[in-house]
This record gives structure tokens, C-alpha cells and sequence, in this order.
């Protein structure tokens, strides 16, 4: 039988993903108590006259109580010969608070009312959960149909591979600390600053005149060169270790110029390789 679990902070698209997962045939539970999985499973999978061959499970924190297994029910799922595939939802705080406050729902976690609370909290809540996914995606700035797409790319039939890698991509600025789930960090601040730059100064990385400052010198694309080739020679030996997802943040001192730049850089020539990419510039 082939198993999807599905993961992640609330308001990042595990309702898409799941509706996703229906549509190609999986069996799926939506909101599943941890510790109930394997005995699901085991009935689904000897039970008379089963045909399940295909399920998806969701498991979140509206699970309350039942949820605090979470953990020690994977592991223990790691234990027995299932073979299974976790999918971790997630999105910046800034995007789940606007996608609370478009729907007017309440956050599960929520004591007060306040849906940054509830975020915070629930992040917290699943850090050890998230270093446990097989794929992390970050649904920041995909629409619906994008993410459909990259859940069919993760179970496609041709196996998990290197096709199957996602490269979630962060600018920060240092000023505000550095993304705590960053695998790699580069700092772009050896870089020239375009902050000082009178004409610059108001625009972001995103601007094609900031781009043309920061790329025209020889250490923006040498470095360039070098991270591409780096994390190029990297990606088998992380999806040969059973980890489909690699974080790399690039920080500059506000996040709005430099690395701003270097992250969308790094992202036009991954894409245009082939590989799979998220982008979120953080501090923008």
C-alpha cells in the first residue's frame, strides 16, 4: 500500500492537498488521531475484502490531545517495514495571518483570539515533527493549482529521485535574525550596497536597475557561480540520505537589495536546469 502523510501549519494548504491526493485515488482521512495510524493501516491492509491500495492521512494540531503522539507515532511508523512519505505544509507568518484574516477563521491554538499567537505557537509545536518530513513546502506564494502540481510530482510512479528535490529559497536580512529553518545560510554582505545608491534606495531586488548593480560585479558572480555549483554537487548526496527538500537563505543587513537579488538569481538559473524551486523574500 502506498501512504502519504500530510503535515504542516495550519492555513498552508493541507485542505488542497488532501482534495489533491482524493482526486488521484488515495483513500484519505482527513484530521487522523497519530496513534490510530497504524492501526488504520493494518486493517486497511489485511482487513476482508480491503482494496485500498493508495491512502493519504492529514494530522494537525485540531487533533488537540490526540495529537501530542504525533511524534512517537511516526517513529514508531519508522520502525515497522511501511513504506511511507511525510509531506510537511508550511508558509511565512505573514501569509498564514492574511489568509486567516481573508477566511475570518480562528487559529486552532488560539487562546486569545490572535492568530500571530496561535502561528507562533504552533510552529513551536511542530519544529521536531518538520525535521522529520521527507519534503517540506512552502506555500508562501503558490497558487492552488501550482501546489497540486508539486504533490503529483512527489508521488509520480517514476520513484523518488532527483527530479522529486524541491530547493526552498529565502532572502532575509540579518537585522531581523536569520531563518531558524535555513539549512545553508550565504551572506551577501561582502557585496557592494545598492542602499547607498541615492537612485536604488527605495527599490527592492525584485528591480531589474538593483539587479543590474548588484550582478555587475565580479564577486556577485563568482559567488553565484560557486553556490550553484555547490549545491548542484550536493542535491545526490542529500536525496541519496532520503531528504527531498534543502533550505538556503541568502541574508544581506535589510534584506531588501542584495540578497533579494542573489535569491531571484539563483532561482531563474535552477529553473532554468530543471530543478524545482520556492521563493520568499522575508524581509521585503
Amino acid at each position: 500500500m502506498k501512504v502519504i502523510i500530510v503535515t504542516g501549519l495550519s492555513g498552508a494548504g493541507k485542505s488542497q492537498a488532501i482534495n489533491c491526493l482524493e482526486d488521484m485515488g488515495y483513500y484519505c482521512i482527513d484530521n487522523m488521531p497519530p496513534a490510530l495510524i497504524k492501526n488504520f493501516l493494518n486493517l486497511a491492509g489485511t482487513g476482508k475484502g480491503s482494496s485500498i491500495e493508495k491512502a493519504a492521512l492529514v494530522i494537525d494540531v485540531r487533533g488537540g490531545e490526540f495529537f501530542a503522539d504525533a511524534k512517537a507515532s511516526l517513529e514508531d511508523l519508522d520502525k515497522s517495514t511501511l513504506d511511507y512519505k511525510l509531506i510537511f505544509l508550511e508558509a511565512s507568518k505573514e501569509v498564514l495571518i492574511r489568509r486567516y484574516n481573508e477566511t475570518r477563521r480562528t487559529h486552532p491554538l488560539s487562546e486569545t483570539g490572535s492568530v500571530q499567537e496561535g502561528i507562533e505557537k504552533e510552529t513551536e509545536l511542530l519544529s521536531e515533527i518538520r525535521k522529520m518530513a521527507d519534503f517540506v513546502i512552502n506555500t508562501s506564494n503558490m497558487k492552488t493549482a501550482r501546489l497540486r502540481e508539486e504533490i503529483r510530482n512527489i508521488i509520480n510512479d517514476e520513484g523518488e529521485d532527483e527530479n522529486n528535490f524541491i530547493i526552498n529559497i529565502k532572502s532575509f536580512g540579518y537585522k531581523y535574525g536569520i531563518p531558524l529553518d535555513s539549512d545553508l545560510v550565504f551572506d551577501m554582505r561582502f557585496i557592494p550596497n545598492p542602499f547607498y545608491i541615492a537612485s536604488l534606495k527605495n527599490l527592492s531586488g525584485n528591480n531589474k536597475k538593483v539587479q543590474d548593480f548588484v550582478m555587475r560585479h565580479e564577486e556577485s558572480q563568482r559567488f553565484l557561480e560557486t553556490v550553484y555549483r555547490l549545491v548542484d554537487n550536493l542535491i545526490p548526496f542529500y536525496a541519496k540520505e532520503g531528504k527531498y527538500h534543502l533550505n538556503i537563505s541568502f541574508g544581506c543587513t535589510g534584506g531588501h537589495h542584495r540578497s533579494v537579488t542573489i535569491a531571484n538569481k539563483f532561482s531563474e538559473k535552477s529553473i532554468a536546469q530543471g530543478k524545482r524551486i520556492t521563493i520568499e523574500h522575508r524581509d521585503l
